[in-house]
């Protein structure tokens, strides 16, 4: 079977937006142009979508938590909206709560269309231009997405990005896993390569501390179950894992197995830190998503490689600054098993 591309629906702007299917390595994905979403992913013996989605454009307009989305120009959260690079100041929209910004903005990468740069059987590349000033971004910012299956259940992402000014970069993946289709993902047990995570306030930023694992619930280093949630300090994840104090070479990150399922989900990485978000704000939607399936609060995980959050405005955490003459490449690898 070849790869497929075909007309997915039409924005309120009047862009098409198109859907390709990409088969190989054991894995069948359909990609959107729509933020670069991963619409739907499966694995060969394995029935249920292994990410969350919706069957129509709209649901996404409408409902989505950035479903497969892909958030720029900066994934994550900025603390008031506010960052400076070489002593200029630079404010940005704030969309989350009118306090924080979150994933790019409002009209941030995540809910734009995105063109086809090349496409395969097993490959496609998306591409995008953030223009000067967006939501108050400096400088023209260049993004293209590739999306790649191969051997051993592997989905590949890779991450380009250059600018033509000094600019806040962080380009993420935010698909929501679930490897076995039930109504949420407690009993996923989960492990995190990291030895330190951030703590945050009560807007989600962190605080600046970089605080041992040990001793927390927050030491996912042998396997857990997301069950622990439901207990003692009743903790529902939001928090960066940090792996590394830079960007590094492709190493394990992190690895999730349903036992109800016998799937496997491991994630390998170039990214300093790993967000362990585990879906407390997935609203009680009204509309199905794939497969029939009716989504709410913890239906599914993100594991989303990237910078730590808010970088840039805390010392010592890994630089998310992407200056003119570079390529800033992000890299992660999304390893599937059955058995």
């Amino acid at each position: 079977m070849g790869m497929m591309r075909e007309h997915f629906g039409v924005l309120p702007t009047g862009e098409v937006v198109e859907r390709v299917t990409l088969v190989g390595g054991g894995l069948t994905a359909n990609i959107l142009t729509y933020g670069a979403v991963i619409h739907d992913l499966r694995l060969d013996g394995h029935q249920p979508a292994l990410v969350l989605g919706f069957e129509t454009l709209q649901s996404y307009l409408d409902h989505s938590p950035f479903f497969g989305a892909t958030p720029g120009r900066c994934s994550n959260r900025i603390a008031d909206g506010v960052f400076s690079i070489d002593g200029s100041a630079f404010h940005l929209e704030r969309n989350e709560k009118g306090v924080t910004h979150l994933h790019g903005g409002s009209d941030g990468l995540a809910v734009r269309n995105w063109e086809i740069v090349d496409l395969g059987a097993d490959f496609v590349v998306l591409g995008i231009t953030d223009p000067d000033g967006r939501a108050g971004y400096p400088g023209n910012c260049r993004v293209t997405a590739r999306y790649s299956l191969s051997e051993g259940g592997t989905l590949g992402v890779v991450y380009q990005s250059t600018s033509d000014a000094a600019t806040l970069c962080n380009i993420c993946q935010h698909s929501y896993f679930n490897l076995d289709g039930r109504p949420d993902a407690f009993d996923h047990v989960i492990s995190i390569a990291a030895d330190h995570y951030l703590p945050v306030d009560d807007r989600l930023i962190p605080t600046g501390e970089v605080r041992p694992v040990d001793g927390t619930v927050f030491d996912l280093r042998q396997p857990t179950a997301l069950q622990v949630q439901r207990h003692g300090e009743k903790i529902a994840y939001d928090h960066n894992f940090c792996l590394s104090p830079e960007r590094g070479e492709m190493r394990s990150a992190a690895r999730v197995t349903s036992p109800h399922s016998g799937v496997s989900l491991e994630v390998r990485t170039t990214e300093p830190g790993v967000q362990l978000y585990t879906g407390v704000m997935i609203p009680a939607m009204q509309v199905p998503g794939l497969d029939g399936r009716v989504y709410g609060p913890f239906a599914g995980f993100c594991l989303e490689t990237q910078v730590w959050p808010d970088a840039i405005n805390h010392a010592g955490f890994p630089n998310a600054i992407l200056r003119p003459g570079e390529t800033l490449l992000q890299e992660t690898a999304y390893i599937f098993t059955k058995g």
